[in-house]
């Protein structure tokens, strides 16, 4: 991966509406905190940058050649400034809870990241890439890069009990 940063915080941001917040994402934290994964998908747990209070959110944990990320489908989100400022945090799958780091990921490294979390999760995701999907070209990729933060993973071991 290219040492340089990725694109910093931006304004992109795709806000959940009340179905989403209140149903979707609910729904999917509840299994995943049962040990089921919908197609991936885990409990992120990651410090807040100003509070320091654990926050939990849904997210799809994508694999790519052995190296795991996190894709950010709704852009510049709370979760994203935060694992900024963290640095890392926990993922859950039911009862099973591993801490990682966490370093995002250059934009010009991005695209075969995007185009591998679009052709695992386009049916849920799709909607907040523009009309972007993984047969986009690597230009089409690449210039929504910046608005899609994506973090590499290292799992460091099992999380602590405290969250």
């Amino acid at each position: 991966m290219s040492a340089q940063p990725a694109t910093p915080a931006g304004s992109h941001v795709i806000k959940p509406g009340w179905f989403t917040i209140n149903v979707v994402n609910r729904a999917v934290a509840w299994m995943t905190r049962r040990g089921i994964s919908v197609w991936g998908s885990r409990v992120l747990a990651v410090r807040g940058r100003k509070s320091g209070e654990w926050r939990r959110t849904p997210v799809n944990l994508l694999t790519v050649d052995g190296a795991q990320y996190l894709v950010a489908p709704r852009g510049h989100v709370q979760w994203t400034h935060n694992m900024r400022a963290a640095g890392g945090g926990q993922l859950h799958l039911g009862k099973h809870a591993e801490a990682f780091t966490a370093v995002e990921v250059a934009d010009d490294d991005k695209p075969p990241l995007l185009r591998a979390y679009l052709k695992r999760w386009k049916a849920e995701v799709g909607v907040f890439f523009g009309g972007i999907g993984p047969d986009s070209s690597e230009a089409e990729l690449r210039a929504i890069a910046p608005k899609h933060p994506v973090f590499r993973i290292t799992t460091t071991g099992p999380a602590t009990p405290a969250v």
